[in-house]
């Protein structure tokens, strides 16, 4: 080998392994991806809140932009739009964090309407607003993909949210219909008005029923809002709560337990699980059983099925639904609590296979003695398969197909 060719493989090795120069395509990702865009949406939502304070804080405000004169009622949407804009951003952009579709959808048609604020005003401390949504729009357009979750919403969640928009639609067009038998109501928005305070049990007084048929609907508009409120309030914010509770705890949600069917249930973690776990994995759908919290997190954080709790709980068996389970292994590093948890099960469920390790050889009479239909002494079979082995005998859970 020439010195000549030497250096060109050197060259070769430099330019493969020691690359000094940049991908354009990283670093513009860093800078214009989906990551970078929600935290630009954030920035809109914060400088849309500080805007809107500065506009209610004026009791003159200028409205010297070139829409100005084309949005209705200019001044109220100047004085307010600031602030409502940005609580709504607010929640889009934990939205956007979780990539669901509908806050992308959402923050499309919020920024451009929060973009007529400054150009109404078209005063100097709008200006970083108009230069933000300015940016951050074209960003939503480009990362649109990335933004693909679906909402998922269950039936109840559906039901009370329509009842929402029933009762608000019930009470609007009611109250407007009726408004000559109110007492400061004359148009749709004093309609709306009335509907949100009533509901919102406020009641300021400034819209009074003057009748007997004004009042029993005004007492049915109350009965209906706060009882559509209350069961959306429970079916929106106690699956959330749930959520985060159980995944603190490395937990499986009580709406998630409910989907297991024909599954594994190992109840314990012991020296021997991890074996079992990588064994079922790919094979069947498996729940682990165990009253270390610390585990259960651990292993939720590897996207296990995990239930908090103790295995010897005929209620936390239920929680298992070892009833509808294929079968039940109990493998942890306590003979006696495994024997109290075989028989759980079996008081649970007397048909379902259970299958349990018996940490000493002295304890295998006892799980049969309980119900257990078979037992395994891992240390029993460990010794006969390094004694088949020093014999040259096969191993028995090597494939035929593979033995030489």
């Amino acid at each position: 080998m020439n010195s000549s060719q030497g250096e060109s493989e050197d060259r070769a090795l430099e330019a493969l392994f020691y690359r000094a120069e940049r991908v354009a395509l990283v670093e513009r990702e860093q800078f214009s991806g989906a990551r970078p865009t929600v935290w630009l949406v954030g920035v809109v939502a914060l400088l849309a809140f500080v805007t809107g304070l500065s506009n209610m804080s004026e009791q003159t405000l200028a409205l010297a932009g070139p829409l100005a004169p084309v949005v209705p009622d200019a001044a109220v949407f100047v004085r307010f739009a600031g602030v409502l804009f940005a609580f709504m951003l607010g929640l889009v952009t934990l939205g956007l964090q979780r990539r669901k579709r509908l806050a992308w959808q959402v923050a499309m048609l919020a920024l451009p309407a929060l973009a007529l604020l400054p150009l109404v005003t078209l005063q100097p401390t709008d200006v970083p607003l108009l230069l933000a949504l300015v940016v951050t729009f074209p960003l939503l357009v480009v990362n649109r993909e990335a933004f693909d979750r679906r909402v998922e919403l269950s039936p109840l969640q559906v039901a009370s949210l329509a009842a929402i928009v029933g009762v608000g639609l019930y009470g609007t067009v009611g109250a407007y219909g009726l408004r000559d038998q109110f007492l400061g109501l004359e148009d749709w928005a004093d309609a709306v008005y009335y509907v949100v305070v009533t509901i919102a049990t406020v009641g300021y007084g400034d819209i009074t029923p003057t009748t007997p048929e004004a009042q029993w609907f005004s007492l049915s508009v109350i009965v209906f809002g706060t009882g559509a409120f209350t069961v959306a309030i429970g079916a929106l914010v106690a699956p959330a709560i749930e959520a985060r509770m159980a995944a603190a705890f490395g937990s499986m949600t009580a709406s998630e337990l409910t989907l297991l069917d024909d599954h594994v249930v190992v109840l314990g973690y012991g020296d021997i699980t991890e074996s079992v776990l990588d064994r079922l994995t790919g094979e069947t759908t498996f729940l682990v059983v165990t009253p270390d919290s610390d585990v259960a997190a651990a292993l939720k954080r590897d996207g296990v099925n995990v239930l908090t709790g103790d295995p010897t709980d005929e209620a936390v068996l239920e929680d298992a639904r070892v009833d509808v389970a294929s079968g039940v292994v109990v493998a942890s590093d306590d003979d006696a609590r495994d024997v109290l948890a075989v028989l759980a099960v079996k008081s649970l469920a007397p048909d379902v296979r259970v299958v349990a390790a018996a940490n000493e050889e002295k304890h295998v009479a006892k799980f049969e003695s309980v119900g257990a239909d078979e037992v395994i002494n891992p240390l029993t079979i460990g010794g006969q398969l390094l004694g088949a082995s020093v014999l040259g005998a096969p191993d028995p859970f090597t494939d035929p197909g593979e033995r030489t």
